[in-house]
């Protein structure tokens, strides 16, 4: 259990808290007043429609989004859990890192993470639907606790067996890979928390050296 939580890991908390709590009080599911603009909305031309209340609605695809989707979730239950692991992982990451190198890890996997989501729903499932929530950010942030403490015990909160962080990291990972082709629990995005994973082992990767394109100063862990 953190006992104190460093900068960065604080303020991500507190910022998704923050949009959370205005997407609530503007009715955001129902008005779409933040889903319209900031939401990831799918490559291609805008669509419009109407809501529940007859109001016109034009979205679509904004470059912003693949950062400020990240901000947003979907219901309590939602944020509860990506914010319960950023809060129980997160400090550690951004001890390890340093805040510079934290900053670019959260944001390299919540784009790539996006990026992902994008070309899935482009050329496989071809919908038209917003995707929302810190998740694809969060999978990044477990795959980087993998990684570099990969002895460290963890436990699913519904199955508490005590297994290696690398072990833990890697089911979770074929898990979310099965779920995603096999299309289990529809509406959640596996291949954005895949691609997130993906963005931030190649990150460490390429910190530690072992890509071909080599980092000014290495990641020793």
């Amino acid at each position: 259990m953190p006992t104190d939580v460093p900068v960065v890991t604080r303020n991500l908390l507190i910022a998704n808290i923050v949009v959370f709590a205005l997407q609530y009080l503007l009715h955001d599911s129902t008005t779409f007043a933040l889903t319209q603009h900031f939401a990831l909305w799918p490559w291609g031309p805008d669509v419009s429609g109407a809501l529940g209340d007859g109001q016109s609605v034009t979205v679509g695809f904004q470059p912003w989004q693949v950062v400020t989707y990240a901000f947003m979730h979907g219901g309590f239950q939602h944020i509860f859990f990506n914010m319960f692991a950023l809060y129980m992982f997160g400090g550690t990451i951004e001890r390890t890192f340093g805040t510079r190198n934290f900053i670019i890890y959260y944001f390299v996997c919540a784009i790539v993470a996006a990026l992902a989501q994008l070309i899935v729903v482009q050329w496989f499932t071809h919908g038209f639907y917003p995707t929302v929530g810190a998740s694809g950010a969060i999978f990044g942030v477990l795959l980087a606790f993998g990684m570099l403490y990969p002895h460290e015990k963890m436990m699913l909160m519904f199955l508490p067996i005590p297994m290696p962080a690398w072990l833990f990291v890697t089911g979770y990972a074929v898990i979310e890979l099965v779920m995603g082709v096999t299309g289990t629990q529809a509406g959640v995005a596996h291949f954005a928390h895949l691609g997130g994973m993906v963005g931030g082992y190649a990150l460490i990767q390429y910190w530690r050296g072992k890509l071909p394109i080599k980092p000014k100063r290495l990641l020793l862990r």
